[in-house]
């Protein structure tokens, strides 16, 4: 669980970008798209992505299990691992709806968690090589300059807040009560982009409604160690074996804090 453990996941994760996702960008037949679930897909390039990584995952740190978003599709009990005295959790293919579209942005995330807590993340994206990565307690990095969250200094805030979970009461009082007070911005369907935004000044705030252990682990972990907040709408810390809806991400407390007063009076 130190930082030596980059050289080794970044080589993987380059490995499986390189030999199963770019091969496929902008090349897929439609055979190789599936659909999985309501507005979601699975592609050739997610399955052959993740056993690349569970193969390349487990000879690093063989005692970790490993939760994969295809795998625990298939099997739902692994989700059960989460909380495993070391696991990794892997997404082969982040914003595979736009992967399938021919469009960017997509990319790779993996965490390492410790009995439920994120100790490590790493956030790639195959098409820029850009690593973002975070170890608990030592900072966050792209590749390797460390970084600190930068708010984007605009009134109203930016903010990326994705209706597309939401049950339709829930989206029609973000619409009414929440959009008004922001500067609102489309999101990009692809934590591993969504994340780095919020550390680069891009986006001030973002709100997410279900919540992936694979999706947000290691973006959860780079902007806190960077100096934003990422936490549940109650406050409490984002843990990967906590299945309850909801995450509110920022680029700095402050920013967390005025969201989060505004999802109270909304109800939440």
């Amino acid at each position: 669980m130190t930082l030596s453990l980059t050289a080794g996941v970044a080589a993987v994760m380059r490995a499986a970008a390189e030999q199963a996702i770019l091969p496929h960008y902008q090349r897929l037949a439609a055979s190789q798209i599936e659909a999985k679930a309501a507005d979601d897909v699975v592609t050739v390039a997610d399955t052959a992505s993740e056993a690349l990584l569970a193969e390349g995952l487990a000879r690093l740190l063989p005692e970790a299990a490993l939760v994969g978003e295809e795998a625990a599709h298939a099997d739902p009990a692994l989700l059960d691992r989460l909380g495993d005295a070391l696991c990794w959790i892997i997404d082969p293919l982040d914003g595979t709806n736009n992967f399938a579209r021919g469009a960017a942005p997509f990319g790779i995330l993996i965490a390492l968690a410790e009995a439920g807590e994120t100790v490590a993340g790493w956030l790639y994206d195959p098409l820029s090589g850009r690593l973002c990565h975070a170890h608990r307690g030592a900072g966050a990095f792209i590749g390797t300059e460390r970084v600190t969250a930068r708010p984007s200094g605009t009134r109203p805030p930016v903010a990326a807040i994705s209706l597309v979970f939401a049950d339709p009461a829930r989206r029609e009082g973000l619409k009414r009560q929440i959009a008004p007070h922001y500067t609102t911005v489309d999101i990009p369907r692809c934590a591993a982009e969504q994340y780095p935004r919020l550390v680069l000044g891009e986006n001030d705030v973002a709100l997410f409604e279900r919540i992936h252990a694979w999706d947000h682990a290691a973006g959860a972990l780079f902007v806190n160690e960077a100096g934003g907040k990422v936490a549940r709408p109650d406050g409490s810390a984002y843990r990967v074996d906590d299945r309850r809806r909801g995450l509110i991400g920022a680029a700095s407390p402050a920013l967390w804090d005025e969201m989060a007063q505004r999802l109270t009076e909304l109800g939440d």
